[in-house]
């Protein structure tokens, strides 16, 4: 069984100097690219074609398959193209390039949904596009959709332990009755009766909102405020069912099989306003920071929407950028270009000085264990590279290498610069391969 070390983790930079900016909508950009795949599971269908009219909330991408979610318009305009995109994995989608004409025009067919029953709000949820909005993407009416009895506590994560990005903490001050709305409908119709929220110590205004929220819904269903230290990754999901509801997650179970089902406050958000308005995922809140940017801030912005355009509405660059990432320094991609469009699971761009991206140069193994010592789950990472190196796949799952979940506390602590978590992803990709040959040798 999995242990995880509850005081293990590590100390990062906050960098929140955008905790306290409410987002700015942006003007419609002139085109978005909207990639097809998003999310978690197979790629939606293209609908459209080239020379097609869209207007805001038209879906230009059905959802093909259980696991998978719609992609709406972003923006109202033309169709200009239909072509294939690089994602960030190495693995290419299809991609709409949509021309806006400006004016934002909304589809006629935007309307709430109407609920009647549980089945019709996954239903509704399943229309919707929201998915995971702070990681990898999950479709989100595929996690709800569990049996009542199963479903204990709604994890909901608040804790946005990475350097730099403010976007949920800006969710959770400002976006209250959308919360409201989905935690309402979840304890209608889908059995959710406690709820807790993880929120680091160092969000004072979020905390204080989110303790006005759970009084504001007190006979709805009981919704605790659970104060976390700021210490990285507080808010892996593991990590988080730990601390706020005191279960482990063993490797190769779900949350659910703790009675668990774990939503970023900003999924939550956007299944309120949903179900208010009807309106799919089409808009994002991202912070946008980093050294290279004249102004940080938190920007609300079409999805599709390129790096450069959003960065150009915060004063542009005061140096060229060294680096772009999706996402915090600690686990974010980084983009080729700032050409690379938001996507659905963007909640921070960061752009980094040379200085700020500056990689040390790795030296010798020390075995000093400090690695091991601020693992969240307790693993090996510099014995993993030396089982990766002799390309030793019974070791490697031995030291239970598929359990990383790639926060890097390990290469962040390493004195000797190793770069332990690319090891740890290299690893598991070996591990796979390995697994799969002797899968096919049966």
């Amino acid at each position: 069984m999995m242990k995880l070390f509850s005081l293990h983790g590590v100390h990062t930079p906050h960098k929140k100097d955008t905790a306290h900016i409410k987002p700015i909508r942006m003007a419609p950009p002139t085109r978005v690219v909207l990639p097809m795949a998003m999310h978690i599971g197979r790629p939606a269908e293209v609908q459209v074609k080239v020379g097609d009219a869209v207007c805001v909330g038209t879906m230009i991408g059905a959802a093909a398959g259980p696991v998978s979610s719609p992609v709406f318009s972003s923006v109202s305009g033309k169709v200009v193209a239909v072509q294939d995109f690089l994602l960030s994995s190495g693995a290419t989608t299809k991609a709409v390039v949509i021309e806006s004409d400006g004016e934002m025009t909304v589809a006629d067919a935007i309307a709430p949904p109407v609920i009647t029953s549980r089945e019709a709000l996954l239903e509704a949820l399943a229309s919707s596009g929201i998915v995971g909005l702070g990681g990898a993407g999950f479709p989100t009416h595929v996690k709800l959709n569990v049996p009542p009895e199963k479903m204990e506590y709604l994890v909901i994560n608040g804790a946005e332990c990475e350097p730099y990005v403010t976007s949920d903490t800006q969710t959770m001050q400002t976006r209250g009755a959308d919360m409201a709305a989905a935690l309402k409908a979840l304890a209608k119709w889908l059995g959710a009766r406690r709820a807790v929220i993880g929120i680091e110590a160092n969000k004072p205004a979020a905390i204080a909102a989110m303790r006005a929220l759970a009084s504001e819904l007190a006979d709805v269903l009981a919704l605790t405020v659970q104060v976390l230290p700021a210490t990285y990754p507080q808010g892996g999901e593991k990590v988080l069912i730990y601390h706020t509801t005191g279960r482990v997650v063993p490797t190769g179970k779900l949350p659910i099989d703790m009675g668990c089902v774990v939503l970023n406050c900003t999924t939550l958000a956007a299944v309120g306003a949903y179900l208010q308005t009807g309106m799919p995922l089409v808009e994002k809140c991202v912070t946008v920071a980093g050294g290279a940017v004249k102004h940080a801030q938190n920007v609300l912005v079409p999805i599709g929407t390129s790096m450069a355009d959003i960065v150009a509405f915060c004063g542009g660059y005061v140096q060229p950028p060294h680096k772009l990432l999706y996402g915090g320094p600690m686990m974010g991609i980084t983009a080729p270009d700032d050409s690379a469009p938001v996507l659905k699971n963007t909640n921070a761009l960061l752009a980094l000085t040379a200085r700020e991206a500056k990689m040390p140069k790795a030296t010798p193994c020390i075995h000093c264990g400090s690695c091991v010592n601020h693992c969240p789950f307790g693993l090996a990472p510099f014995m993993i590279a030396t089982a990766l190196e002799r390309r030793d796949a019974t070791l490697l799952e031995e030291l239970a290498v598929m359990t990383c979940m790639e926060c890097g506390c390990c290469s962040f602590v390493c004195p000797a610069n190793r770069p332990l978590v690319q090891n740890n992803k290299l690893a598991k990709v070996f591990l796979r391969e390995e697994k799969a040959k002797e899968g096919g040798q049966k």
